[in-house]
């Protein structure tokens, strides 16, 4: 089954390691057989990965783009994963954690790609409250 992947001007893909830098006007690419690729916008730069579910993603996303040291990468994610787990008595976050590691036991790096930007979300969500929390007791 084919992937009809639309893509803005400039915008740059990763398809199989090769990095792809889209001309004008906009367009769309068609993947006809299984491919690893991200879009620009689910790239992350190593300075980026600065929270735990952001360095949980960073691992990640180096498995899914790199498979051949995905072992060296591995560690890093479990190490990272385990952190997470035992910092954290939010049920929703387990549940997320499991479901992330069920995927990359099943080697669908994309779909625990997904669920690590859901909890990257709710991560930011949590340090936007306790932040909004911290200014508001300062303020006192």
């Amino acid at each position: 089954m084919a992937l009809k992947i639309n893509v803005r001007p400039g915008e740059k893909l990763v398809i199989n390691g090769a990095v792809i830098t889209m001309g004008d006007p906009a367009s769309y690419i068609v993947l006809q057989n299984q491919a690893t690729f991200l879009r620009e916008k689910d790239i992350m730069q190593p300075e980026e990965a600065n929270t735990p579910a952001r360095k949980i993603y960073f691992s990640l996303m180096l498995m899914y783009l790199d498979p051949e040291e995905g072992k060296q990468y591995y560690g890093e994610f479990m190490e990272r994963m385990m952190e997470l787990m035992q910092a954290t008595t939010l049920q929703d976050v387990r549940n997320t954690l499991m479901t992330i590691f069920k995927h990359v036991q099943d080697m669908d790096y994309f779909r625990a790609l997904k669920a690590c930007k859901a909890l990257i979300k709710f991560e930011d969500a949590l340090f936007s409250e306790f932040s909004a929390a911290e200014e508001k007791r300062a303020s006192k």
